[in-house]
């Protein structure tokens, strides 16, 4: 069993907890620490998580195999050195950082340390996501021309005012760094590199904060084009599709739960999948590279790679021109 600590105890922080709290034999919270500690007190105590006043003394308790990151992407560079430093693996939410540099060098820190270092991309441990990646492996679309995906949430009425989550140097271009990431981890996943982007990213109801709607034109070295798209202004909203020769696939809804197939010439298809807990599934998967049982599903090249994607989208947005992706 991985005795982990949770960093940042906020909303996302309490899901990670609660997605494996009592509920794996692979790993559990028993330490914790957060920004603000007497908002977590009631939330860890019931979960039995010791809190620690400051970041230093948690990563200095031996009986803690690993941290987990649900903090600011700021923080998460010198946070994953300080782990490493000490010793301990790393599950990093994402998006890893926003400057390819400072993934590279936590990356680093963490394969100097011989620790673990996660990202969580959970759409990787989803089955559809595997459906998908499975039917790019088998060629089933033959050549692949155009991928679309769509990720959107409405942060801006649900978010707490004064949270890192709607300050703009935290997450800029709108929703792409909480939400398109996904996207963007799901085409470096399927499709390799992106070779440039250009992106555009707007307010049209607020005066000031979060950008409400950004978009982006990817043209990957494959040769595969595509757009991908989020709003923070609108309601829950996920699709995913594919585009070949031979047909389109496209995984619809939050969950991931709907899958619909059109091969050219032929009959649709609609499948349904289970129920899953992607937040369990990315921990216990974390879990299994520290044992050594499985490698975790997320290179950290790709993860790298995306912090690449992501920062030209956000520099495309800014200056209104095409971006090369260093």
């Amino acid at each position: 069993m991985i005795n982990a600590a949770i960093v940042g105890l906020g909303w996302w922080g309490q899901v990670l907890v609660n997605s494996v709290q009592g509920k794996s034999d692979k790993i559990k919270f028993t330490k914790g620490t957060t920004r603000t500690l007497s908002k977590a007190e009631v939330f860890a105590g019931e979960k039995g998580i010791e809190l620690f006043a400051s970041y230093e003394d948690l990563l200095a308790d031996q009986d803690v195999d690993a941290v987990v990151l649900a903090t600011p992407h700021s923080m998460h560079r010198p946070q994953t050195e300080a782990a490493a430093a000490a010793g301990k693996h790393v599950f990093c939410e994402k998006p890893f950082t926003l400057y390819k540099e400072d993934a590279e060098a936590a990356s680093a820190a963490a394969e100097a340390a011989g620790v673990v270092l996660a990202i969580g991309m959970n759409r990787r441990v989803n089955p559809a996501f595997l459906e998908l990646q499975q039917r790019v492996a088998d060629n089933w679309f033959g050549t692949v021309l155009h991928v679309e995906g769509h990720m959107s949430a409405p942060g801006i009425w649900k978010y707490t005012p004064g949270s890192w989550r709607v300050d703009r140097d935290e997450c800029p271009a709108g929703g792409m760094t909480a939400m398109g990431i996904h996207l963007i981890d799901a085409i470096v996943a399927m499709f390799g590199e992106v070779e440039s982007v250009y992106a555009q990213s707007r307010r049209v109801i607020q005066s000031e904060g979060l950008d409400e709607i950004t978009s982006a034109m990817l043209k990957l070295k494959s040769g595969v084009s595509a757009y991908l798209a989020t709003s923070v202004a609108t309601e829950w909203c996920f699709s995913f599709r594919i585009i070949g020769e031979n047909g389109w696939v496209e995984s619809q809804n939050f969950p991931m739960d709907t899958m619909i197939v059109r091969p050219r010439g032929g009959e649709p298809e609609e499948i349904k999948f289970e129920a899953f807990d992607m937040e369990h599934a990315e921990l216990e998967a974390f879990a299994d590279a520290i044992t050594g049982t499985a490698d975790y599903p997320v290179p950290i090249a790709d993860a790298i790679h995306a912090t690449s994607v992501m920062r030209a989208i956000i520099d495309s947005s800014e200056q209104e021109k095409p971006i090369d992706v260093a």
